[in-house]
């Protein structure tokens, strides 16, 4: 008897198939048959589904005589289940990676619910993914199993068959099967929460969900979509023939409600003509299954009230009022939008008129975030060293929290924005200043950098498409000769800057200030970000940083990070951080994982930790100051090599071992390897190649240099000389593997 029974039925989905099977017989669980409901269809369907049986003996294909729809089809392939769990997948979606591990552990922690609720990502053809909306509902925190009774709140989400894991056996004692029709998953998905004895949630992606551009039976125009009358009949039906379930009545009407104002108000399901005959079906529900006494949320009595009297002109009328609204708004919105850019334009110009104020510095990091970066460090020092400069800081108004007290906080596009732009004798950023920027005689610019560089950047991604992204060369070459300083953490970095970033400019090897902390550092320091952090005393903590990948639309989740603390063990935690490009979450905070995406400071996060585990993030070259361990994830060099280019092979000369895939991965922490003595000699080299300069002093030096006019400089502390922040397991990772605390894991991406 298999873990898992997946049923897929199959129709005119000759293109998705392939990947959707594939999807399932990859997982990393391989206790499961795949059943194949080959649902009459006209297209190479049947010859897929042989091929895969053919090669695979977990796949059984079941054949129907006529094409019967997907209810029944369904049906068809649970009839010939065996496994403990029922699992329902279209055929155009597919299984996340993983994702059958990831259910059946949550299963097993949960004492085999009845049913287990998993969330999944809408995709659409432009590569984009985008979570469920109401993944909240699916948290793990607080007693499971429970009823539905407990967590109403799971009526709110998506009602289909395919976000959720089945006991066969309470399906077969239930009597639950699939009605024919457009929404057979209405009858389906209320009946089997409303009597399940326990349930469980997982919170993780499980499921993509595709979005085709055609071909959607719910995006099709079709008199069929009448058909979801139909199914709330069999609905309500199951309510009368169970009077303990009345106390969902007035839930399930009103959702029915909300359902029938979808269907009616969107342009592609019903044929022009029918809307007022789907109307009047909609008012003969509403009073037929109306529960008196039951409230209806404020913002949806207008709503209510035009279903509940069949005001279907009134609909129409109120839907071509909102369109117009909002065509007359966007149309005033550019207008306006037009207005104030043209007056912005002439503030600037007269800005650029009147004189330099040299006692002002504006900084920038990362196109409008927080206060961060070698920016953010230099910041500091100017308001430390030189007092007389008065400091600004430019960032969006969410990020306007990470900026500590002192710098004039300036919101890009902005009149005060120009000004500052205008008139500031110092220029910082670690990217380019907007394009529109006009440098004046007397302003000096500093370009910061954001990191010693492993992949190719400026005039190297010429030649790689993926990489540059339509990037305009002449702008970028435009920018560079407005720069005056360039930092540099090691001779590595100024030859490339020089190469690939050719310019007039004076580059500055002093290190990077955003590495000074790392030397300036306390144990106390420490031991109070990782309590902020809850990182538990007597851990190790491992910083795990995933970069961009080019080659790739939507965030890449390489590594499973749940599998991983449980493999090594209670002792992990994972501190998981996207990379900024991406702007989202790397993961969902679970347990010993947690998501930290939004932390301002990924300098806090790598002296709260005592491991870097990363692929190819300019992290490492920073984290390599710390003198701890780093492990590299190097599953996809070759792709990312041919697609962003590098500057040296970096599995050829690492800052620690290396791992092809995940479970080499959880062997090098499991054996020690992570620590041991050929890591050190690893990292040693590493340092004396890329670390030269960070001695703490760096952001100094720049200051001294740059505003104060200095030419006597602090000078550099030679590596051996240094002292180091001890992490809060240094202790532990000198004694043997057998007594060491298992750590807790980081996960970061710059």
């Amino acid at each position: 008897m298999p873990r898992f029974s997946v049923i897929v039925p199959a129709y005119q989905v000759q293109a998705y198939l392939h990947e959707c099977l594939e999807s399932v017989l990859s997982q990393s669980c391989p206790d499961l048959e795949l059943i194949v409901v080959d649902d009459c269809s006209p297209d190479a369907c049947g010859a897929i589904i042989d091929e895969f049986a053919a090669r695979d003996a977990r796949v059984h294909p079941v054949r129907l005589p006529e094409n019967v729809g997907l209810g029944p089809a369904r049906n068809a392939g649970v009839s010939h289940a065996s496994g403990d769990y029922l699992l329902f997948l279209d055929s155009d979606d597919t299984l996340t990676p993983d994702a059958l591990r990831s259910i059946a552990d949550r299963l097993k922690e949960t004492g085999d619910p009845d049913v287990l609720v998993f969330d999944y990502a809408r995709t659409y053809w432009t590569g984009e993914a985008i979570r469920n909306q109401a993944a909240l509902q699916l948290t793990e925190q607080g007693p499971a199993p429970f009823r539905l009774e407990d967590r109403p709140g799971l009526l709110r989400l998506l009602m289909v068959a395919w976000n959720k894991a089945y006991r066969r056996e309470f399906v077969e004692e239930k009597g639950f099967a699939f009605p024919p029709g457009y929404y057979e998953d209405t009858p389906w998905t209320y009946p089997v929460l409303m009597t399940a004895e326990s349930i469980a949630t997982l919170d993780r992606v499980c499921v993509h969900y595709r979005q085709r551009r055609q071909g959607s039976i719910l995006r099709t125009t079709s008199e069929r979509h009448f058909d979801v009358f139909e199914q709330y009949d069999r609905l309500f039906a199951f309510l009368e023939e169970r009077p303990e379930l009345a106390r969902w009545r007035p839930v399930l009407f009103r959702r029915m409600v909300h359902h029938l104002a979808i269907v009616y108000s969107r342009r592609d399901r019903l044929p022009p003509g029918s809307r007022a005959d789907f109307m009047r079906r909609a008012r003969a529900h509403y009073r037929r299954y109306r529960t008196r006494g039951a409230p209806v949320p404020l913002r949806a009595r207008v709503q209510h009230a035009l279903i509940r009297f069949g005001l279907h002109r009134t609909y129409r009328t109120l839907q071509l009022v909102s369109a117009l609204h909002r065509g007359v708004a966007q149309t005033t919105g550019k207008l306006l939008r037009g207005l104030r850019s043209a007056a912005l334009r002439l503030h600037y110009r007269v800005q650029r008129c009147l004189p330099l104020r040299t006692d002002r510095a504006v900084f920038a990091a990362y196109d409008g975030r927080g206060h961060s970066c070698n920016p953010g460090a230099l910041e500091s020092a100017f308001r430390d060293l030189a007092p007389h400069i008065r400091t600004a800081w430019i960032a969006r108004p969410e990020h306007h929290h990470t900026i500590p007290p002192g710098p004039r906080r300036l919101v890009p596009g902005t009149a005060a924005y120009w000004t500052a732009l205008a008139r500031s004798a110092y220029l910082v950023s670690n990217t380019a200043f907007d394009h529109r920027l006009v440098k004046r005689r007397g302003q000096t610019l500093i370009q910061t950098g954001q990191g010693t560089p492993l992949g190719h950047i400026g005039l190297d991604l010429q030649e790689r498409p993926a990489a540059a992204r339509g990037r305009d060369f002449a702008r970028l070459l435009k920018g560079v000769d407005q720069w005056d300083y360039v930092l540099s953490a090691n001779r590595h970095t100024t030859l490339t800057h020089e190469r690939v970033h050719p310019g007039r400019y004076t580059t500055l090897e002093y290190g990077y200030p955003r590495n000074d902390v790392f030397r300036t550092a306390t144990e106390a320091d420490v031991a109070r970000l990782r309590a902020s952090l809850g990182i538990p005393d007597g851990t190790v903590a491992i910083l795990y940083a995933p970069t961009h990948r080019d080659y790739r639309r939507s965030q890449r989740h390489a590594l499973d990070l749940q599998r991983i603390v449980r493999r090594l063990g209670p002792r992990f935690v994972v501190l998981a951080r996207a990379h900024h490009a991406y702007d989202a979450p790397l993961t969902s905070t679970c347990g010993r994982v947690v998501d930290v995406s939004d932390h301002s400071s990924v300098e806090s996060l790598c002296l709260a930790s005592d491991a870097l585990v990363t692929d190819y993030s300019s992290l490492m070259f920073d984290y390599a100051n710390l003198d701890r361990p780093i492990v590299i994830h190097a599953d996809d060099w070759e792709a990312y090599e041919a697609a962003r280019g590098t500057y040296f092979d970096l599995r050829s000369f690492p800052p620690g071992a290396v791992a092809r895939g995940e479970d080499e991965l959880i062997d090098i922490f499991a054996t020690g390897h992570w620590r041991g003595s050929r890591s050190a000699q690893l990292r040693s080299a590493f340092r004396e190649r890329f670390c030269t300069y960070d001695d703490g002093r760096a952001a100094e030096r720049v200051v001294r240099r740059v505003v104060l006019g200095e030419s006597e400089l602090p000078p550099v502390v030679p590596l051996d000389e240094r002292r180091p922040v001890p992490s809060a397991a240094a202790s532990l990772v000198r004694e043997p593997l057998a007594t060491v605390p298992q750590p807790a894991l980081v996960v970061d991406s710059l």
